[in-house]
């Protein structure tokens, strides 16, 4: 089994649901730093796919050709998921493996909840 490299942050921490009374300000820096990692649509694709991958890790070779991006530029995006703490990277041998985190895919469901708003 490979090596989990954690980035010593916590995932999504602070945020608050967005139909909130009110947002602190830390709350509200903190939710727009995870709308910002998630401010592109091959990053909104990735993560589609973790969250659909069932659990399993995603070699980042496997990211390449679905998203019709070169590895470097697929690199590129999951060092900015995995810096906003989304994701987690698992190194096996040369390859890096990512997955989603639960507690940040748990967070962003929470944030994005606007169930009850009316417009």
């Amino acid at each position: 089994m490979g090596t989990v490299v954690q980035n010593g942050r916590e995932p999504v921490s602070c945020c608050a649901p967005l139909a909130a009374s009110e947002l602190s300000s830390a709350e509200a820096i903190a939710t727009a730093e995870l709308f910002k990692a998630l401010a592109d649509p091959a990053r909104v694709r990735i993560v589609n796919v973790l969250a659909t991958a069932h659990g399993e890790p995603v070699c980042i070779c496997n990211l390449v050709e679905p998203l019709g991006l070169s590895q470097p530029t697929v690199s590129h995006h999951m060092k900015k998921l995995l810096d906003a703490g989304l994701v987690e990277r698992e190194q096996r041998g040369k390859w890096a493996y990512f997955s989603l985190r639960r507690d940040a895919a748990e967070k962003l469901a929470r944030v994005a909840d606007l169930e009850g708003v009316s417009c």
